[in-house]
C-alpha cells in the first residue's frame, strides 16, 4: 500500500500547480494530465482490490480468488447500471431541474447527484466511494448540461479543493521528523529522485 501511495501523484495538486504557471493547456501539461488519469484509473482498481486483499479473516487461495471474483463482479454491475440507467436518469433530472429556471436549484442537484452516486455506489454495490464518485463525474460529463454543471459547481469545487489541502496537512505528525527522520528523507528521496527518473525514462 505504501509502495501505490508513492507511485501516484495528486490530480488536484499538479492541476492546480500547473493552472498557477499556465502549463495546463500546452503540449507538457497534456501529457501530464494524461498520465495523472491513467494513474486515477489504475489506483480505482487498486481502491477495489485493497479492502479484499487485506480484508477479515485473512481468507487465501480459493476463498481469496472468489472474494476477488465476487468483488469484480459487484464492481462490473455498478458499472453497466451506471452507464446504462444513469446515463439516461441523470441528464433527465437535470433537465427537470434546469426547466425550473433555478440556478441555486440546479447547482443543489448537481452536488447532490455526485454525492449521492458515490455513496449510494458504496452502500448498494460495496464498492470505494471513491469508484462512486469517479463513475458520478463520468455520468456526469455525458449530460448535455455537462459545462454548466462544471461552471455552477466551481465555487464548491475550490472550496472542497481548499478542504483536502488543509485536510492533508492536518494529517501530518511533526514529530515523525524526529523520531524517523532517515525513513522521511528515504521517501522524500523515493518521490522527489525516483519517481522523476521512472517518468522521464518512460516518457523518452
Amino acid at each position: 500500500i505504501f509502495g501505490l501511495a508513492l507511485s501516484v501523484a495528486s490530480t488536484v495538486v499538479l492541476l492546480r500547480a500547473l493552472e498557477s504557471r499556465e502549463l495546463l493547456h500546452t503540449g507538457n501539461g497534456r501529457i501530464a494530465v494524461g498520465w495523472l488519469v491513467v494513474e486515477d484509473l489504475a489506483m480505482v482498481l487498486a481502491l477495489v482490490l485493497i479492502p479484499v486483499l487485506g480484508g477479515e479473516g485473512g481468507a487465501s487461495g480459493s476463498a481469496l480468488w472468489l472474494t476477488i471474483g465476487k468483488t469484480l463482479l459487484a464492481v462490473v454491475v455498478f458499472v453497466a447500471v451506471m452507464l446504462v440507467a444513469g446515463r439516461r436518469l441523470l441528464p433527465w433530472m437535470l433537465w427537470q431541474v434546469n426547466r425550473t429556471g433555478s440556478r441555486e436549484l440546479f447547482t443543489l442537484a448537481t452536488v447532490a447527484a455526485a454525492v449521492g452516486l458515490a455513496v449510494g455506489a458504496a452502500a448498494l454495490f460495496g464498492v470505494s466511494v471513491a469508484l462512486g464518485a469517479f463513475f458520478a463525474g463520468l455520468v456526469l460529463r455525458e449530460s448535455a448540461f455537462s459545462e454548466r454543471a462544471a461552471h455552477e459547481s466551481l465555487p464548491l469545487r475550490d472550496a472542497f479543493a481548499v478542504l483536502f489541502f488543509v485536510a492533508v496537512g492536518m494529517l501530518f505528525d511533526p514529530r515523525i521528523l524526529i523520531e524517523q527522520p532517515l525513513a522521511v528523507l528515504a521517501t522524500v528521496a523515493v518521490i522527489l529522485v525516483g519517481k522523476t527518473l521512472a517518468a522521464g525514462v518512460l516518457v523518452l
